[in-house]
């Protein structure tokens, strides 16, 4: 009767040639992590392209400002007249939500209609004047 033997259940690991070592600094100092994948050509050549795609994208965008002025001032136009919109509405929710301020609201509205329509639409001399 023969004994078989059994199989290893682990696997030998290796670890990589280049890994990251750790520069211990002195107390107080903050220590580094180095990896020596990246040598200082490769992050020196990122640096560049970086640089320079941000300098294509900066004067792109300025030909773009300078092509089209009333294009951008119209954005900007639209998008401050949404935000300042907002903050009104925000406002006025707010002041709904205090009690009797609505219904303060409410009254002077219609004192205000009842002394337009009184002043400059009973009369058809005072008519032709709101429409001139």
């Amino acid at each position: 009767m023969q004994v078989k033997e059994p199989q290893s259940e682990y696997v030998e690991a290796t670890l990589p040639q280049k890994i990251a070592t750790v520069e211990i600094a002195a107390p107080g100092q903050m220590t580094t992590v180095a990896n020596t994948d990246k040598s200082d050509e490769q992050v020196s050549e990122i640096g560049s392209i970086i640089s320079g795609l941000t300098a294509s994208v900066s004067q792109s965008i300025s030909n773009f400002v300078n092509e089209y002025p009333l294009l951008v001032v119209s954005f900007a136009v639209l998008v401050i007249g949404v935000i300042v919109l907002r903050i009104l509405l925000a406002i006025t929710e707010a002041l709904n939500g205090i009690p009797l301020v609505a219904s303060f609201f409410e009254l002077i509205g219609f004192g205000y209609v009842t002394w337009h329509v009184s002043r400059y639409l009973f009369k058809a001399m005072q008519r032709q004047e709101v429409t001139q």
